[in-house]
């Protein structure tokens, strides 16, 4: 398996660097379901960061981009399970997806509850309120 950085997923969703997306489009093109492309999660977080805050797309395009990497055949998402039960409350729920992420993670290492500050995370993303 060969690893994806943020900026090269980045650079294949969004096509915006003739030279960059060129490249990023062949090396991701390149990858079959025998020698599979890796997204590690760092890079799946970072990717909706970017793709919602430096280019703008919304809720469900960020959705859209996440679903596709979850479904292709040619890329192995790290931790997918994770991913897809955070995307759904990013999706379904209106929770910020790395709040849900954590949240989900948190909840596959044993934690009961994960603990916030944060009421839109203790309402969206299943977290707890710090009393």
């Amino acid at each position: 398996m060969t690893g994806l950085d943020t900026n090269v997923l980045v650079r294949y969703v969004m096509q915006d660097d003739a030279r960059q997306s060129a490249r990023a489009t062949w090396l991701i093109e390149s990858f079959t379901g025998e020698e599979p492309g890796f997204v590690p999660l760092v890079t799946v977080l970072e990717s909706v960061w970017v793709l919602s805050g430096s280019y703008g797309l919304g809720r469900a395009q960020v959705a859209a981009v996440l679903e596709g990497l979850l479904r292709s055949k040619e890329l192995v998402v790290d931790r997918a399970d994770l991913v897809a039960k955070a995307l759904g409350r990013y999706r379904d729920a209106g929770a910020d997806f790395a709040d849900a992420l954590i949240e989900r993670i948190a909840v596959a290492a044993g934690c009961p509850v994960t603990m916030t500050f944060d009421a839109g995370a203790a309402k969206a993303a299943g977290m707890t309120l710090v009393p």
